[in-house]
Parts: C-alpha cells; structure tokens; sequence
C-alpha cells in the first residue's frame, strides 16, 4: 500500500512539473522581468492576462543599444509634480543631463530623482530615466518606456536600452504611471527593450 502511494505521488508530482514551463528569456534581464510578471504576488497584469501568460515580448538583444553617457549633474534644480496618468502627481527632479552617442547621433535626456523613492531603503542612490522614441504606439507602448539606474561614483553611466521596460499602466489602468517629460524624446527608433503588450 505504502508503495502505491509513493507511486501515485511520483506521477502527480511528474505531471506537475512537466505543466510548469520554464521562465522565458534570451538575458538574465528578461528572465527575471517575466518571473516577475508571471508571480501573482508581484505582477501588475490582470488575472486574465497572467493566466495565460508565457513571457513579454522584446525585441532582440543588441548591444549597439548599450552606451556610455556622460552625466552632467544639475545640484541646484527644484522639485516638481510629475504627471501621471492619474490624478497623483510625482515630486521628481531633474538629477542631472546625460549625453551619449547612438546610431552615429548625439542625444541627450533628463534623467531623474524621486523625493519619495529616494526615502526607500536601498533606494537611495535609485534614478529614473524615462524615454519617448518613434517606435512608441506601434512596435512599443505609446506612452514611453523607462529605465532604472543608480548614481555613479564618477561622471559617466551606462544606459542599456535593452532594459527599458513598460509603465506598470501598459497591462492594468488601476496603477498611477509617471508620464514621459516631452523632453525626454529621442527622434529614433529604439529596437531595444520591451515591446508593445498585445492582451
């Protein structure tokens, strides 16, 4: 008896891992952000869309998408309410200019500091970069897409393209998502990142 039931154990627990599929991802960037969108205790997509959910789409790794910027540091700015896509606002302000060359071309974008964030253990030195480019409303979320960075030691970042990723608002209209300062457009497509979510 005692074996039978070892047996009958073995094969639910068989049949139960050959039903989990493997999280989904070409970077270790990729697999972590669709672990966390797969886990209903961390993602922002709605019942519906998590039960079916296999992974994000992104484009293809590219490293040509991964710069070296130049960060020009602006102490003396002022807080501001960054918009979002509800009525809350966001006290941000600007940390600093970053400056970098992609595609033969020289950008440059805000990148920002939250007042509230900032507060958050292990946060401290956290910076926000958000982004519009000409692929936004087509091959990636309309709205832009952001990138997480830290304050550097020196006056250089690396800006990896390859992780910009959705406002949590592009897969539920119940999160309040800052809206991308017009500024902060770069007259390309950027083929890098997360794309567009299809529900």
């Amino acid at each position: 008896m005692k074996s039978f039931l070892a047996v009958l154990i073995l094969i639910s627990t068989l049949s139960c891992a050959q039903e989990k599929k493997p999280i989904t991802g070409d970077t270790e960037f990729q697999r972590e952000l669709n672990a966390e969108y797969k886990d209903a205790t961390s993602s922002p997509l709605k019942d519906k869309d998590r039960r079916h959910f296999e992974g994000l789409d992104f484009f293809k790794f590219d490293s040509t998408y991964i710069v070296k910027a130049n960060l020009k540091r602006t102490p003396d700015t002022e807080w501001f309410d960054m918009k979002t896509t509800t009525s809350r606002v966001s006290p941000e302000r600007i940390y600093g200019i970053l400056t970098f060359e992609l595609k033969g071309q020289t950008y440059s974008l805000n990148v920002y500091q939250g007042k509230d964030i900032m507060k958050r253990e292990g946060f401290e030195d956290y910076l926000f970069l958000p982004f519009l480019d000409d692929t936004n409303g087509e091959e990636s979320y309309g709205g832009g897409r952001y990138i997480d960075l830290r304050i550097p030691e020196g006056d250089t970042i690396e800006i990896d393209f390859n992780k910009a990723y959705n406002p949590y608002c592009a897969y539920n209209e119940k999160y309040s998502c800052p809206i991308v300062p017009r500024v902060n457009y770069l007259a390309l497509s950027v083929r890098a990142g997360v794309k567009a979510f299809k529900k």
